[in-house]
């Protein structure tokens, strides 16, 4: 007989009675914010109206970029060209550092490809803006799947079944979104959507637990916890479901599987020690090695950066709250709070800088995603009140 849980272990941390999550868009704390003379001051154009507010937030939100009246390191100008091209200009000083037309799916998208090109030119980053989004929403009072831009346009509902709807994840090209749902049997199982031909399919459905789906970087293995054998424990399989492999095998209970870059190790949450921690092995199997961080009693929802592998973000409980944890494998020093808001900052996603990541502010009655810049700790909310209560994003690099 299949367990029947009202909500999965660690998927969700414990909501706290806090105050309020201010609407307003603003920043929501900050820690060992960057001085002025470290940022790269910048003005920002457009001569359409629309393209001109959307590129402003977006280098308002970077943290390695402080915009100005006068003074500019750097002037970028935005032109559309065409229903889906938009031509960048970098200037500094008199000399063009940058001249191209980009490409889009929308003018939208485009301007957000030209402004990661420019961010590239700038600083030497690699650019985010053009990011995609699979998250939660509870817009129509059940959590269900939907996908955005980095800025939430283009927003697009993928399930209505009028159920729990769960941590969804896209496939590194982008086809493909397993998530865990309710759906049909009323037991937690992972489905699968194909964006393409926008088809629903079984993934795994198990007795007892199937929950945290997440792809491999090359897309041809899947992670995820199931616990048809005893407690939640951490397989793997191919990308179709198929060849199912058990890789932890303990008392405990495991969570939240994340792949490291190259694919060979996995990151996973593990309370063997006690409380939830942070543990590493190979993606093959084998014995796992608990992280160092030495910060928290609880940490959890670990995401393992492309961009930087030295990097693991995770959430981690900091008194009576939650707030984002950062981990550097390189140092395995303790780790460091990257978030000081005033609510709980819960469920980290890196973006594809290295730098910076997307992260769920949760207060009382409210969810929203936020993006946060790890080096200064600015925080700039992305997600409208139009979507109600929106978490568990997942992010799709460009």
């Amino acid at each position: 007989m299949r367990l029947k849980l009202p909500r999965l272990l660690f998927v969700a941390l414990i909501s706290l009675a806090v105050p309020a999550l201010v609407q307003a868009q603003r920043d929501i704390g900050s820690v060992d914010v960057m001085t002025a003379n470290k940022t790269i001051p910048i003005t920002v154009s457009s001569s359409n109206a629309e393209l001109n507010r959307l590129a402003n937030f977006a280098f308002e939100a970077h943290g390695a970029f402080r915009r100005v009246s006068s003074g500019a390191l750097y002037n970028v100008q935005f032109t559309p060209v065409g229903a889906v091209q938009v031509k960048v200009d970098v200037l500094r000083g008199g000399t063009l550092a940058l001249s191209q037309v980009v490409s889009g799916s929308s003018t939208r998208n485009a301007l957000w490809r030209a402004a990661d090109l420019a961010v590239k030119t700038m600083s030497g980053l690699n650019g985010i803006f053009s990011a995609q989004l699979t998250f939660i929403s509870e817009r129509d009072g059940k959590p269900e799947v939907y996908t955005g831009d980095l800025f939430f346009g283009g927003v697009r509902q993928w399930t209505f079944d009028k159920t729990q709807a769960m941590t969804p994840r896209w496939s590194p090209d982008g086809r493909r979104i397993v998530y865990t749902s309710y759906y049909r049997t009323g037991y937690p199982d992972i489905f699968m959507i194909d964006v393409n031909t926008q088809q629903r399919s079984q993934f795994v459905n198990f007795k007892g637990v199937n929950s945290s789906a997440r792809f491999s970087p090359d897309g041809q293995r899947v992670a995820m916890v199931l616990s048809g054998e005893g407690n939640p424990e951490i397989y793997v399989s191919n990308a179709q479901g198929r060849s199912v492999t058990r890789l932890t095998r303990t008392s405990a209970v495991e969570a939240s599987p994340a792949f490291s870059p190259d694919g060979s190790r996995i990151v996973f949450t593990s309370d063997s020690a006690g409380g939830p921690q942070l543990y590493v092995m190979s993606s093959r199997g084998g014995s796992a090695t608990r992280l160092p961080t030495n910060i928290s009693g609880y940490c959890a929802e670990p995401d393992w950066s492309r961009a930087d592998p030295n990097k693991i973000a995770f959430t981690m409980r900091i008194g009576s709250g939650f707030q984002i944890g950062l981990f550097d494998l390189s140092t395995r020093a303790a780790a460091k709070q990257v978030s000081k808001a005033p609510v709980d900052a819960v469920e980290p996603a890196w973006l594809g800088d290295g730098r910076h990541l997307v992260f769920t502010a949760r207060a009382a009655n409210t969810r929203s995603i936020w993006m946060l810049d790890t080096e200064t700790g600015k925080a700039t909310r992305l997600s409208g009140n139009e979507l109600g209560k929106v978490s568990q994003a997942n992010v799709l690099l460009p």
